[in-house]
């Protein structure tokens, strides 16, 4: 049996914009699920158990972000991009291919899956310039190829190993951008300003620090790879 590549990838040089960039995926992929139609329309099983056009209401959209929270932050994405960077930073590219094909069996909703598809693949092909990153030319021509799916969170991971970017620090601005990309999707732009949304959105995030605690020691745990780099990380 061949042995893992085991190519670490190396932070590009001169790229100034490295955090920017890696935040991209999340930010994206909440700008198209914002253009998949109204939230009651494409939110799902997620939503179902609410009234017609109360998630617009405070009470609502705290069901709505937290069961996003619990159902699918937590347990799913965060220790996807935490093994997709651990993998993509030893250069283990069948690893993460194994990665991609395993998170097929555990999307939750159409509409996210679509957009995370398009995500993905868009964040892909933005670092397709970096030649010398084996990896990330390798798993483009495996998504390419159809091999792998190109989720976004496992681009995520990626970027964040690409640009040498703290998992926990990464972990903490996915949160951050896709729970108030949901709320401004879910809401619109009056609610998503109101002091109540705002109070809603700081209430979850103070939970994520634990969560991403919990989701390093689980994946520890599992003997999933986690490789948190050189860097600290503190939340202020």
């Amino acid at each position: 049996m061949r042995q893992p590549e085991t190519n670490a990838l190396a932070r590009p040089p001169d790229r100034k914009d490295a955090a920017d960039e890696a935040e991209l995926p999340s930010r994206e992929f909440c700008a198209l699920l914002r253009q998949l139609g109204p939230p009651d329309g494409f939110w799902g099983s997620l939503t179902a158990h609410l009234p017609p056009d109360t998630i617009h209401s405070g009470n609502s959209l705290l069901v709505f972000l937290e069961a996003y929270q619990t159902q699918v932050l937590v347990p799913l994405e965060m220790p996807a991009i935490t093994r997709a960077r651990a993998l993509a930073a030893r250069g283990h590219l069948r690893e993460l291919i194994a990665l991609d094909r395993e998170l097929e069996t555990k999307t939750v909703w159409p509409a996210f899956a679509s957009a995370s598809r398009r995500v993905g693949r868009a964040q892909l092909e933005r670092l397709r310039p970096l030649r010398d990153e084996r990896t990330v030319r390798r798993y483009l021509a495996a998504v390419q190829a159809g091999e792998a799916t190109g989720w976004h969170t496992v681009v995520y991971g990626l970027t964040l190993a690409v640009y040498s970017l703290p998992l926990r620090r990464g972990l903490l601005t996915y949160a951050r951008e896709t729970l108030a990309g949901l709320a401004l999707a879910a809401g619109g732009p009056r609610v998503f300003a109101a002091p109540a949304c705002q109070e809603i959105l700081q209430s979850l995030l103070c939970q994520i620090p634990a969560a991403i605690e919990q989701t390093l020691a689980s994946c520890a745990d599992d003997g999933k790879p986690v490789w948190l780099g050189s860097s600290t990380f503190s939340v202020e």
